[in-house]
C-alpha cells in the first residue's frame, strides 16, 4: 500500500527533469525548487482529503474492499495523468491520486497490525515503510531509463504513470487471495469468519491455545470498549472519546507529535526535492548523475528501511529506534548547513563536498530508523479497536497536511533562510524530537493491541516510566488493574 506514495515521491522528484515534461507543461527547471514545488506538493492535499474520508469507508465495508475502492481512485488518477493536456489538467489528476494514497496510508498500517502476531508488530508494520524503499527506487531508475531511452516527448511523463497504473490493477486482483481482518470480522459479529481469518493467518488449528487466547483478547478488549462484542457508533460518540478521554487523548497527542516531527526533520523534503538540493551542494554532474544519486538515495531507504525492521522496531524498541533515528538526522543536517555556508564563501575541499552527498545518505539511515517507519507504526498500533478506523483517519489527516505544508514552503524556507539555515532550521526541529522521545513516549515493543490500552493510563510526565509489559501486567505505577479497567470502561 505504502508503495503507490512512494513511487509518487521517487517519481514527482525526478519527472520534472524531463525533456517531454518541461516541454508539455512549461517548466522552466526540475533542478530549480520553486519551478515545481506546487506540482511536488499539491498531491498532499488529495492525501489529506482522503485519510479523513476513510473514517466513513473503513469500519462499514471491510479492510479488503476498501483496499480496491482506494486503490481504484488511484488508478483514475493516474490516468487522468496520462491524457492530462495541462498544468490544471496535472493539479486535479494529482490531487485525486492523492485521495487514494491518503486513504490507503490509513487502512494500509490499521490492517496490518489488526493481522499481526504481537512478537512481530513492528516488523510487519515496518514492511508497509520498507516498499517505500523499493518504490522509491524503481521509480527513480525507471524515469532515468526514461531520460536516457525515450525521446522527448508526452510518453516520457506518461509511462510511470501508466505503469504503476497496471501495477495496481494487479493488486486488486490479489487482494481476492488475502484474509480479512479478524478484528473487524468480530466488530461486525462475524465470529466464525473471523476464527477462520486467525487460523488462515496464523497456520494453526481452531482450537490451538494462541487461537483460543487470541480470541478471548479481542473479545474482552470489544467488550470493554462496547459493552457488548459488537456494535456500531455514530462519528460523534467516536470523535467524543477521541477528544475527551485523556488516555485517547495522549495516544492523539503521540500520533499527531510523530508525524510533524518526521515532516520538520526535514526528510520528506530532501527527498522530493533531492535534484534542486544537490545543485544546491555544488554538485555539478549534470541531470543524469542527479537522477542516478536519486535513485540510490531511494535504493539506501530501502535497505536501510529492512534493517530497521529486522534489527531495531521490535528487537531494540520504538524508543531506542527514535533515539538512534533522530540523532542520526540531527547530526547530518548540522554539517549540511555548516558546510553550505563555507562554500557559499569560497571553494571547498573535495573531501568536505564528497562528504556533504555522504551526509545525504546518513540522513536517510537515521529516518528510516526512527521517523520513517515509527509515525505509521504508532498511528496503526495505539488506538483501542474501538477508535482505531478514526484515529488513524486523524492521524494521517494531519499528516498529509504536515507533508503539503513543508514541502509547499521549503523552497521559500532554503531562500529565506540563504539555504545553509534551512538544514540548521531542521536540525533544532531534531533536537526538540529527542527530548520529546525521552520524556513522552512510552515503550510499547512486545504488547499486544489489548495491553496498549493500559500503558496510556496515568500523566504523561512519566511516560517514559513505563516500559513494556512489568508497569502494564502488574498495574504498579497507576493503581491497580480495577483502576484501569476502570478507566478504559469510562
Amino acid at each position: 500500500m505504502r508503495l503507490r506514495e512512494a513511487w509518487d515521491q521517487g517519481s514527482s522528484a525526478t519527472i520534472p527533469s524531463l525533456p517531454g515534461f518541461d516541454k508539455q507543461f512549461h517548466v522552466s527547471s526540475g533542478s530549480d525548487a520553486e519551478a515545481i514545488s506546487t506540482y511536488v506538493s499539491i498531491i498532499y492535499i488529495g492525501y489529506a482529503v482522503g485519510a479523513a474520508l476513510s473514517f466513513f469507508v473503513n469500519d462499514r465495508i471491510g479492510r479488503r474492499w476498501s483496499y480496491r475502492l482506494y486503490s481504484l481512485v488511484f488508478i483514475i488518477g493516474q490516468m487522468i495523468t496520462v491524457g492530462a493536456p495541462n498544468m490544471g489538467a496535472l493539479y486535479a489528476s494529482r490531487i485525486i491520486t492523492g485521495m487514494g494514497i491518503g486513504s490507503l496510508s490509513v487502512s494500509g498500517p490499521m490492517s496490518i497490525v489488526e493481522i499481526s502476531p504481537k512478537e512481530i508488530r513492528g516488523l510487519l508494520t515496518a514492511m508497509y515503510t520498507v516498499s517505500m524503499g523499493l518504490a522509491l527506487t524503481v521509480a527513480n531508475f525507471c524515469v532515468l531509463g526514461i531520460h536516457r531511452n525515450v525521446p522527448s516527448t508526452n510518453l516520457q511523463y506518461q509511462i510511470p504513470a501508466f505503469s504503476v497504473a497496471i501495477f495496481m490493477a494487479l493488486c486488486i486482483s490479489a487482494s481476492f487471495l488475502i484474509s480479512e481482518s479478524p478484528r473487524w470480522l468480530m466488530m461486525v459479529g462475524r465470529k466464525e469468519e473471523a476464527v477462520q481469518a486467525l487460523v488462515d493467518l496464523r497456520r494453526m488449528p481452531a482450537d490451538h491455545h494462541r487461537i483460543v487466547a487470541e480470541v478471548q483478547d479481542i473479545e474482552t478488549s470489544l467488550i470493554l470498549d462496547w459493552g457488548d462484542i459488537h456494535g456500531n457508533s455514530s462519528l460523534w460518540l467516536v470523535a467524543k472519546e477521541t477528544f475527551t478521554v485523556p488516555s485517547n487523548l495522549r495516544r492523539l497527542q503521540q500520533v499527531l507529535v510523530a508525524y510533524a516531527l518526521a515532516q520538520l526533520s526535514g526528510a520528506n523534503s530532501v527527498t522530493s526535492y533531492f535534484i534542486p538540493i544537490m545543485s544546491i551542494l555544488g554538485d555539478t554532474g549534470g541531470t543524469e548523475r542527479h537522477m542516478f544519486l536519486s535513485g540510490m538515495y531511494g535504493f539506501s531507504k530501502l535497505i536501510f528501511s529492512l534493517i530497521s525492521a529486522f534489527f531495531f522496531i521490535d528487537i531494540l524498541g520504538r524508543r531506542k529506534s527514535l533515539f538512534i533515528g533522530i540523532t542520526a538526522q540531527m547530526i547530518s543536517h548540522i554539517y549540511l548547513g555548516v558546510y553550505i555556508k563555507f562554500e557559499q564563501s569560497g571553494p571547498v575541499p573535495n573531501g568536505a563536498s564528497t562528504f556533504a552527498i555522504v551526509a545525504l545518505f546518513i540522513h536517510a539511515f537515521g529516518y528510516a530508523v526512527g521517523l520513517f517507519i515509527l509515525p505509521y507504526v504508532f498511528g496503526g498500533e495505539l488506538w483501542p479497536n474501538r477508535i482505531r478506523s478514526f484515529g488513524g483517519a486523524v492521524g494521517a489527516t494531519c499528516h498529509w497536511l504536515f507533508i503539503y505544508a513543508i514541502k509547499y514552503a521549503f523552497p521559500e524556507i532554503l531562500s529565506s533562510m540563504n539555504n545553509w539555515g534551512a538544514f540548521i532550521f531542521f536540525a533544532g526541529w531534531c533536537f526538540l524530537g529527542l527530548l520529546y522521545t525521552y520524556f513522552i513516549v512510552p515503550e510499547v515493543a512486545g504488547l499486544t493491541v489489548e495491553e496498549i490500552d493500559m500503558i496510556f493510563q496515568g500523566p504523561w510526565y512519566n511516560a517514559f516510566r513505563r516500559t513494556k509489559r512489568g508497569s502494564v501486567i502488574n498495574g504498579l505505577e497507576e493503581g491497580s488493574m480495577h483502576d484501569i479497567e476502570k478507566e478504559i470502561k469510562k
